[in-house]
């Protein structure tokens, strides 16, 4: 698939990297967080969470390969008066591995890690890329028992671009062990490629790894991409709110979001990232931000739209 990509790239990185870390960034990275595991089908699930226990909260689901640190300057600013809980899908971060994996195992492990956590009622879950198609299936199989879902540039027609780019050998085969830290830190780069803040992508990438025998190597199994793909079948009608979030330079054609909003029976806003690229917390975090928190405000003072 070829990827769009914002306009003068170059220049956009150009003048990031003579950015020192703002001041959002930092607090957030600062703020006290709560980590955690659950064990979930006989393996432990590790999370992370910000804010008090309280009836309402969010689930934040990853991508694919990635883990719940994705996540560290997004929750804090999402958990004012909300539970806010990240969590690494099994074979992802420091969660454990399975033989296999399943959409529907993912999706219990968000609904479980939801209550170990604290959050009382249903939950918000808010799902990228392949965490988007987590999100789905868990409002597929529980339902009402979910506040409502947020997909955020995930391709439901077609693989994600980590699914795709193991299944070309391009990337995601056996894990590399790089000598030092460093080594492994410096090979970092999101699929698709895009620009990023540089800050943001140091501290991703400085939690991606892990030691291991000879060096340092990556957190996420190779298996999680041996998984049945997605399809449209996810679409449909749900018991729960759902909203989707288009990156304008993601990798989801505006003819897929128009498939997606038709086939979830046309109640879903759709909701645009200007400018940002398919990992929207790495390139617009605050834009995110804001629009996630418009959606929770306008959800929390309206009723659902009946079929």
């Amino acid at each position: 698939m070829n990827t769009p990509r914002p306009a003068d790239p170059v220049d956009l990185e150009d003048q990031q990297e003579t950015q020192v870390p703002p001041s959002w960034f930092t607090t957030s990275l600062a703020a006290t967080v709560e980590t955690a595991s659950v064990e979930v089908g006989g393996i432990p699930i590790d999370y992370r969470a910000w804010g008090e226990q309280a009836a309402s909260g969010l689930v934040l689901v990853h991508g694919g390969a990635a883990h719940a640190r994705w996540w560290d300057h997004i929750g804090p600013l999402l958990s004012a008066d909300r539970r806010v809980v990240a969590l690494d899908l099994s074979g992802h971060g420091d969660s454990g591995r399975r033989e296999k994996y399943t959409l529907d195992q993912w999706a219990r492990e968000v609904l479980e890690v939801a209550e170990h956590a604290g959050i009382a009622t249903p939950p918000v879950v808010i799902g990228h890329s392949m965490g988007g198609f987590v999100a789905l299936r868990a409002a597929g199989v529980y339902g009402s028992a979910l506040a409502g879902i947020v997909v955020i540039d995930s391709p439901v027609h077609d693989m994600t671009p980590e699914d795709r780019a193991a299944r070309d050998a391009r990337a995601f085969g056996p894990l590399v062990v790089y000598p030092s830290r460093e080594a492994a830190i410096a090979r970092f780069h999101p699929i698709p490629d895009q620009p990023t803040l540089p800050y943001v992508r140091a501290h991703i990438a400085a939690t991606s790894i892990r030691p291991v025998h000879g060096g340092w190597s990556w957190k996420f199994d190779p298996a999680i991409f041996g998984r049945p793909e997605a399809t449209p079948a996810l679409l449909h009608q749900l018991d729960c709110r759902v909203a989707i979030f288009h990156a304008e330079h993601g990798i989801v054609p505006p003819h897929t979001t128009e498939l997606m909003y038709d086939r979830l029976g046309r109640r879903a806003p759709v909701i645009e990232i200007p400018a940002a690229g398919h990992h929207v917390m790495l390139d617009h975090p605050i834009a995110l931000v804001t629009g996630i928190r418009t959606l929770l405000s306008d959800w929390d003072h309206s009723l659902p739209a009946q079929p």
